[in-house]
């Protein structure tokens, strides 16, 4: 079982950056797929980040290719994405996923936080 908790949205103007912190407790994080989505009002949610267990290798949306960085830090259980160039579009609930492999986690993930918002004013 893994426990996620997101922090870090808030408002922020169009061009403007936020980081978002994902912290997992439970057993083994580090061998765990970790990954980001998000649900904009009235659409249904979507991939938007993953990174692999034992992997320097990450995954994007190409909606956000190029502006937005996922990482993680093993030794803090935490997974982060690093949101730049915001635009108005990128509003939505941002949700933390943990799944058992990298299909699962850009696809299906097992376990979900309870999201943070976010929002950017044009």
């Amino acid at each position: 079982q893994v426990q996620l908790v997101e922090s870090g949205g808030g408002l922020v103007q169009a061009g403007g950056s936020l980081r978002l912190s994902c912290a997992a407790s439970g057993r083994s994080f580090s061998t765990y797929s970790m990954g980001w989505f998000r649900q904009a009002p009235g659409k249904e949610r979507e991939f938007v980040a993953a990174v692999p267990w034992g992997s320097t290798s990450t995954y994007y949306a190409d909606s956000v290719k190029g502006r937005f960085t996922i990482s993680r830090d093993n030794a803090k259980n935490t997974v982060y994405l690093q949101m730049n160039s915001l635009k108005p579009e990128d509003t939505a609930v941002y949700y933390c996923a943990a799944d058992n492999s990298v299909v699962g986690v850009t696809t299906t993930p097992d376990y979900w936080g309870q999201g943070t918002q976010v929002t950017v004013s044009s």
